[in-house]
């Protein structure tokens, strides 16, 4: 949803601009380069406007990192961070001997300097809301970094896979206009080589990278927005890997060349349901709704299984869902739920209510198959019970001057804490803020549980803040959760070591099977 939290805004890319570009020609057999195709491109290469933030960036490192298991191991820092007893202090030493792409020795320095930026008013970083609980960090020495919070922020450490650039390079420059935001300087693996908006980025390895320089020397990032064109570049060669609908990757399913990687997420879609709207900001409409969509239809139909339903954001395996929030799917519920707040049916079947007809538009990106779909099952499940919606597709910059008043087939999902996904979405605080909280949601009860959820350092005091949440969104959904979707990768069987991750909603640069290329090497 919040797609400048996971890898920045999305930049629209046209299904007939896509399918006439031809960002590479596969890798050419070459066993030490790959080509991929992700289905969008961040707005900025720079982690101070918010690139990068949850890790795997290619061409930065944070203090630690994300191992396929989801724990937390150390990258810049040479440990684990050592914690005071009352959650309010973070030290962290340094690796030594780390040096940026341009051969500037990395300091303790350039992560005060990357914490603070974020931090500061006039950075344009739509996710610095994440840093809330950093009252100050320091340097004491060449090799130690102190953070000092505010409250005890339990999953602090995991902000910490922030990346970190030299500050030698940034300081002189506009931190959001600047050249660093799209010629960057990292210590990562890899190096930008080119980035054509709209079409492609490519990176070649960093020989000085202190974790080994990689294998797959050149790795092409094609940025294909339409999920058919990519499926058919796949197909034809032109890539050597894809992220695809569980539809599409059905169809490389009997290949022998590839194999298809799945990865589970937190990745749901959902209805954005705005409070200005007459209709969608109706507690009835928005009750009828929850309980009129067919979410395992859902599930069976557009992901083949490949998923499961959503009733939030937190998916229904996780360790932090309510149990007891699941909606069955109740077509007579929803007629009930309208018929007792005046909503009447007309002559068409379309129900009125003081003058006011239940329709509205329901917006998705071009190109979004998945989307597409959920948004057509959505206004159907909508109209057997009176609500009339239109579908429409177009581009980001034609969709996001009217999510305040139409509602959107979004998507989210954030892995790990509860509050890194949750406080975006639903604070009041945020309501309108680009892609956080696109409905905005406005519940205090919501706005308390979460302040509570991220300022206490107790998880039973955290976990009976997370299922109020959950609870009030029974109450008042301010969107409609419909299924958390797990990620399919089709990709050349050419490579060893290739694993996924839990992964978020970002489906571009830092997930995928591609999260490790340093670590891929070829087949012998």
């Amino acid at each position: 949803m919040h797609q400048a939290g996971a890898v920045a805004l999305a930049v629209a890319v046209t299904a007939g601009a896509a399918a006439c570009s031809s960002p590479e020609s596969g890798s050419g057999g070459a066993k030490d380069s790959a080509v991929v195709g992700i289905a969008t491109e961040p707005e900025s290469l720079s982690p101070l406007l918010g690139f990068g933030k949850d890790g795997n960036s290619k061409i930065f490192d944070g203090l630690l990192a994300m191992g396929s298991d989801m724990k937390l191991k150390p990258a810049l820092a040479a440990a684990l961070p050592k914690v005071s007893p009352d959650g309010l202090t973070y030290t962290y030493t340094l690796r030594k001997g780390i040096t940026f792409s341009d051969g500037k020795p990395f300091t303790a320095k350039d992560v005060v300097f990357t914490y603070k930026t974020v931090l500061d008013p006039k950075t344009n970083n739509a996710s610095k809301s994440e840093l809330d609980a950093v009252k100050d960090v320091t340097a004491p020495g060449g090799d130690t970094v102190v953070f000092t919070l505010k409250y005890p922020y339990a999953p602090f450490a995991q902000r910490t896979v922030h990346p970190i650039v030299p500050e030698h390079v940034v300081a002189g420059q506009d931190v959001n206009t600047g050249p660093f935001t799209t010629r960057p300087v990292g210590t990562g693996p890899y190096l930008l080589s080119s980035w054509s908006k709209g079409e492609k980025l490519t990176f070649k390895a960093n020989p000085s990278y202190w974790g080994g320089a990689p294998e797959v020397k050149k790795f092409t990032m094609a940025v294909i927005k339409d999920d058919d064109v990519r499926a058919t570049r796949l197909r034809a060669g032109d890539l050597d890997g894809a992220i695809l609908p569980p539809n599409l990757a059905e169809g490389f399913k009997g290949d022998k060349s590839r194999k298809t990687h799945a990865a589970t997420t937190y990745d749901y879609r959902t209805v954005t349901l705005p409070t200005g709207n007459k209709v969608t900001g109706d507690l009835a409409v928005r009750r009828a709704l929850d309980v009129a969509v067919d979410r395992k239809a859902m599930v069976d139909k557009i992901l083949e299984g490949a998923g499961k339903p959503a009733y939030g954001p937190v998916p229904t395996d996780s360790e932090w869902f309510a149990r007891g929030t699941e909606r069955a799917h109740d077509l007579d519920r929803a007629k009930r739920i309208l018929d007792d707040a005046g909503w009447q049916p007309g002559g068409d079947g379309i129900r009125v209510k003081d003058g006011v007809r239940a329709e509205f538009p329901l917006w998705y990106p071009s190109g979004d198959k998945l989307r597409q779909d959920h948004a057509l099952a959505y206004a159907s499940d909508a109209k057997k019970a009176g609500i009339s919606i239109k579908t429409q597709a177009g581009t980001w910059e034609v969709i996001e001057p009217r999510m305040k008043d139409d509602a959107v087939l979004a998507g989210g999902g954030s892995p790990g804490d509860p509050d890194f996904d949750q406080y975006l979405l639903l604070t009041s605080d945020l309501a309108g803020d680009g892609f956080n909280n696109m409905g905005w949601y406005d519940n205090p009860a919501v706005d308390q549980a979460l302040v509570k959820g991220r300022q206490s350092g107790d998880k039973a005091v955290r976990k009976t803040a997370y299922e109020t949440v959950q609870r009030e969104l029974v109450k008042n959904p301010g969107y409609t959760f419909l299924t958390h979707i797990d990620h399919l990768y089709v990709v050349n069987d050419k490579w060893d070591g290739l694993s996924t991750q839990v992964e978020p909603h970002e489906h571009g640069l830092a997930s995928g099977p591609w999260w490790n290329v340093e670590d891929w090497a070829p087949k012998k």
